[in-house]
């Protein structure tokens, strides 16, 4: 079985906002996924985007590619720290785990912030994500357990 990293491309949205909602999942919030496919389409691909991403990739014994994996990213600004590449999902399908995709894309994401010449690269994970928590650990990663999250929504 071959893995391939690429970019994702416009086509590939509604397989990747599968995969968030596999994410979520797992992360025991199924309802908090509300991002409408044409908003997740536009955001990455209009006029304006905000957000790129790379896909793992397999090729199925009949020729056809299937996304396996993603790395969404995104730029984020600190007055204290400059830019810094934000890795906002970092996702296997479960099928795939222990395949090394995710240190793949990882790899891939943390070579893009070398690439793009930015201060570094950050994200998060959940206290309880033991396995998640002891990969990054293995790049160095610094957790910080002193910042608290917070999130105002605005409905239309």
């Amino acid at each position: 079985m071959e893995i391939n990293i690429r970019r994702a491309l416009e086509k590939d949205c509604s397989r990747m906002l599968e995969l968030i909602q596999e994410l979520a999942t797992f992360e025991r919030a199924p309802d908090q996924v509300t991002i409408t496919p044409q908003h997740f389409k536009e955001a990455g691909f209009g006029q304006n985007p905000v957000w790129k991403a790379f896909l793992g990739t397999i090729i199925s014994e009949h020729g056809e590619e299937n996304i396996i994996g993603m790395s969404l990213y995104f730029i984020h600004f600190s007055t204290w720290k400059g830019s810094k590449l934000y890795l906002e999902d970092l996702i296997v399908t479960e099928s795939a785990r222990g395949l090394g995709l995710g240190q793949m894309l990882f790899e891939k994401t943390l070579q893009e912030t070398r690439d793009l010449n930015l201060g570094g690269m950050m994200w998060q994970v959940l206290d309880w994500n033991e396995p998640a928590i002891r990969f990054y650990k293995k790049y160095g990663a610094e957790i910080s357990n002193e910042w608290l999250n917070c999130s105002i929504s605005l409905k239309p």
